[in-house]
This record gives structure tokens, sequence and C-alpha cells, in this order.
């Protein structure tokens, strides 16, 4: 499916139950791969990126079959037979070079022509310095990466950069290093990759920014995935823009429930019950809030719909300190601002982010996603729920990286009709 045509303005409600968390699955699969004895995985992602990351990981010779909802791993991983084709995954590509870096022998990955454009010289220069030698396009800047792997030394890194990808990238190199390996952040990250390593029966420190870990195997554990929250808030938007929608069973640890403090800020009228994952979302009267530096490592991939939402919000809103949007599936500042500015919405990019200026309704649009998956399904929710008449969607078929249920839950909460292939 090329274009998607989204018909509003539509009431949103019902319940949604999203996939499996996309960051807690590629991370499943690969702590399972690594460990000694048998995994069994429930609610993991169907998303083209997740299993991308399997087909790799069966290339370094994991067995994983997938029995229903059910996903046996059993560990056992080495030199790969092939190139490891990491599809549009960025979390695949960097984590699975991380733990490249401990196997010795030598792994290639690379992936889709968007993933090619992405920068891997955050992790190609820290592993470097364990002592992985690691070789690219443009001096290892971007990939095809070639990893020769095998005998590592664990380091203190300070990371210029706050990235998940980065710490779990070097934590998983770790593994396999002698001595330990400490990442500093200069802002906390979302920490599943320790949490989930405290899980497999390895030693993990984590004192605010500063996160270590210490080399010793993996024990075989059950990992229950949990609803992904970047994916929820699609519906939570939705539900605040115009209906009412709950989704349950998400994951709301640390570093993953910043874009309910930013929606709150903005008058958001929520329920969120921690103890089962399950946020409730009403119609609201939206007012502009500012996000910061700070704020930005905490809802990196909501932006998008949250710029849906300041979009629809009185006054304006001012994004800054997220110049790391310039260097995602598409250059997430200058597509989130080009997409709201197709729904007539006034907004300006800055170097490191955008201001966005609220008004009351949406005119139809033609949005063109950049072949991101985060832009088309914002751009749905915009339509869907502010701009009357019908809007067309090009390049939908990349929610299937993540979503591919999309469009479905989309009719299931807004009606028949609500959206349709608009190809042809």
């Amino acid at each position: 499916m090329g274009r998607l045509r989204v018909s509003g303005i539509r009431e949103v409600k019902g319940v949604v139950r999203v996939p499996g968390d996309k960051s807690v699955s590629h991370r499943a699969l690969i702590l399972s791969s690594l460990a000694e004895g048998v995994s069994t995985i429930s609610g993991l992602s169907g998303g083209e990126d997740v299993a991308a990351t399997r087909r790799a990981l069966v290339r370094m010779g994991a067995d994983i079959t997938v029995d229903g909802a059910l996903v046996r791993v059993e560990g056992g991983v080495r030199e790969p037979d092939d190139v490891l084709d990491c599809g549009n995954a960025g979390t695949g590509i960097r984590l699975l070079a991380g733990m490249c870096a401990g196997i010795d022998g030598v792994s290639v990955l690379t992936g889709d022509r968007y993933l090619r454009r992405r920068p891997m010289d955050r992790i190609a220069v820290p592993l470097r310095r364990m002592g992985a030698h690691v070789d690219g396009r443009e001096n290892g800047r971007v990939a095809p990466l070639v990893v020769r792997g095998g005998g590592l030394r664990g380091i203190t890194y300070a990371s210029p950069v706050a990235s998940a990808q980065v710490k779990s990238s070097l934590l998983l190199a770790g593994l396999s290093a002698q001595g330990s390996t400490t990442v500093i952040e200069p802002h906390p990250t979302r920490r599943h990759t320790e949490e989930m390593l405290t899980a497999f029966g390895v030693r993990v420190e984590v004192r605010e920014e500063r996160v270590t870990v210490h080399p010793g195997p993996l024990t075989a554990t059950d990992v229950a995935v949990p609803g992904d929250p970047s994916q929820a808030a699609f519906w939570v938007v939705a539900g605040l823009l115009g209906g009412e929608v709950e989704v349950p069973g998400l994951y709301l640890g640390h570093g993953r429930a910043g874009f309910l403090d930013v929606l709150s800020r903005m008058g958001a009228d929520l329920d969120v019950d921690p103890a089962t994952g399950t946020v409730r979302a009403r119609a609201s009267r939206l007012r502009g809030a500012d996000l910061e530096a700070s704020h930005v490592p905490g809802v990196v991939d909501e932006i998008p719909i949250l710029a849906v939402a300041a979009a629809a919000a009185e006054g304006s809103t001012i994004i800054s300190g997220a110049a790391e949007l310039r260097v995602k599936e598409s250059d997430r500042i200058a597509s989130t601002v080009a997409m709201l500015r197709a729904f007539g919405v006034a907004a300006e990019e800055r170097p490191d982010g955008m201001v966005i200026h609220g008004r009351p309704a949406f005119t139809p649009a033609e949005v063109d996603s950049r072949g991101d998956h985060r832009i088309a399904m914002a751009a749905a929710v915009a339509a869907i729920a502010r701009a009357e008449g019908d809007t067309a969607i090009a390049g939908w078929e990349a929610v299937a990286t993540s979503y591919p249920g999309f469009a479905e839950d989309l009719v299931g909460v807004a009606g028949a009709g609500a959206c349709a292939p608009a190809d042809g």
C-alpha cells in the first residue's frame, strides 16, 4: 500500500492494543541469542524492523522458532555466514554491531537506503576504542559496516549524544570485554538494556547518567514484551483531539512515559494506571508547551505526534535541543514541519527543533511521509481528528516497519471508511 486515504473529521473511540514494544523486542531477541539455554518471548513486535533483527540472529546461528504468539530462542551465536541485512532498523544495526564486536570473526551489516544514510560513527568510534575493528563507508560513518570482533577491553566512555542505542551497543560489546565497561550520558535515556541484562543474570550498575556492565555469561529467561508506548502515543493524541481512547498493557518505566508528562503540561485529560500500564485519553482543550533539550531523550520517538498535538493546541510550542531528529529515518525536523504545513499549520524549522503555532482545524492534505513510519502515522491522526475531508498519505508502506496493523486499528476506533488504500 503506497498511499493511504484518510477521511476526517471522525470521533475516535475505543480500546487499542498496540504491538509489543519495539525497543524491548530487539533486545529480547539479542539477549536470548547470547544466553545459555532456551528463552521464550511473548508479545514480540510483529514489525519489519524486529523481523530483520530476528533474521540476522538466525544468520549468526541462533535457533529461533515462532509458534503463534510465542517465540522460542536457543542461544549460541557465532560469526555470521552471510551479510546481515537490518532493513530499516536503526536500533537493530547499532545493537547488533555491538554484539558482533564481541564475537571472533568478521560481520558485515547493512540495511535499506534510509538506514544507510544514518550515522554509525557514534558507535564505531567507541567500539574501536574497545579494540574492535570497524570499517564502513565514509570512514565508518555510515553503513555498510564491517566489524572484526573479539579481544575487547572494557572502557569508560562519555557519550556526546544521549542515545539508548549507543549506550546499548557498548553494553553488549562489554559483555565479552576484559574488565567492566561504563557509559556516561549527557542526559539519562531509556533503561531497557540495563533492566533486561539484569533479568538475564548480568551484573549491571546504574547511577543516574552512568551505567556499568561487568562481563559474564547470560542465563536464558522468559520475556513478556509489554505494549509499545511510542505506538500508544498516536492513539493517546487521537483521543485528546477528538474522542476517548484506552490503551492497556504498556511499558511505562524509566524514560518511556515522557510523552505523557508533556501532554499533561499541555492540559491533557489523562488517566494513567502504572500497575497495569493502561492509559486513557479524553478529548481535551490543549495549550502549547515548550520542549527543551533535557526533555528530548525521553520523547525523541514521539515528537512527530506531539507536534500534531501542539498544532491543535492554543498558542505556540517551541521544540529545541532536538538536533538528533535530523538523523532518524528521515530528517524528522524537516519532515514534521512539512507535514504540518501540508495541513495548513504555521510551523518553522530551527537547526535543533521547530516552532509550531496552533490552530483549531486543519485543511485536508497531500502528505509525503518521506519513508518515515512515524511521520505517516502522525499524519493519519492529524487527518482523522482535525482535517475535514480526504487526506492522502504517500509512503504508507513504511508503517510496516513498526506497526503493520495501524490502518486496521484506525478503522476499529474511527469506523468503517476511516481509511483506505489510495493507489491507482
